[in-house]
């Protein structure tokens, strides 16, 4: 009877410590894959705790209460479209681990780098391409 090796899962000083030979190897793509789906579920989750809350929401006849719940409701839908964002390019950083892409830059196809991802793990970019392009921006405008 044969048993399928199962994928062992890095904690973040494994990560960090692992050799540049090691980049993005299966591993690693498992672990970036699993922060990324459980960074996608909580957003899911807070979209519906907003859909819930919003449902639940009664008016009120108060003009300073109405205007100050009015201003959350505005507050939290700005939060739910920065999240709406973030799940897009969440959606994209998976498909770059299905095609092998995860993990190096767009621009210059250099390792984007394992602390980047750990603290952005949707970055498409290295650091050095992120402030290259925030420079062009600064002197060009978007």
């Amino acid at each position: 009877m044969e048993r399928k090796a199962s994928k062992k899962v890095l904690t973040e000083a494994q990560l960090v410590a692992a050799p540049p030979k090691d980049y993005m190897n299966e591993d690693q793509l498992a672990f970036f894959k699993q922060r990324l789906l459980d960074q996608k579920k909580e957003l899911l989750d807070n979209v519906r705790d907003t859909s819930e809350h919003l449902r639940e929401t009664e008016a009120t006849s108060d003009v300073s209460d109405r205007a100050t719940q009015e201003e959350e409701q505005a507050l939290e839908l700005r939060t739910r479209d920065r999240e709406r964002k973030l799940l897009k390019k969440i959606e994209e950083a998976l498909g770059r681990i299905e095609d092998g892409s995860y993990g190096f830059c767009a621009e210059t196809g250099e390792p984007i780098g394992v602390r980047r991802l750990m603290a952005r793990p949707t970055a498409t970019l290295s650091i050095e391409a992120q402030e290259r392009r925030e420079r062009m921006q600064r002197m060009y405008g978007d």
